[in-house]
């Protein structure tokens, strides 16, 4: 069966927030009886988009609630 994680792929420090976030990865490993494939990235996030989205300013593109980015 197929295993999904969330990866950190960058902690930076956001002026918005005024503090340190985490840029994550949702990543998909292969079932074992599929090993030639190699994992997928299939989602973004930042560990503080709930917080931002709650704000009265539009957010950030890592939020999420931005339609004109597209990660994938």
């Amino acid at each position: 069966m197929a295993e999904r994680t969330w990866q950190v792929q960058q902690i930076k420090y956001c002026e918005r927030v005024g503090h340190e976030i985490a840029l994550e990865n949702e990543v998909v490993y292969p079932a074992e009886h599929l090993p030639d494939q190699p994992p997928r990235i299939i989602a973004h996030r930042c560990s503080n988009a709930i917080e931002c989205n709650m704000i009265d300013k539009a957010s950030c593109a890592v939020c999420g609630t931005n339609p004109d980015v597209d990660f994938v």
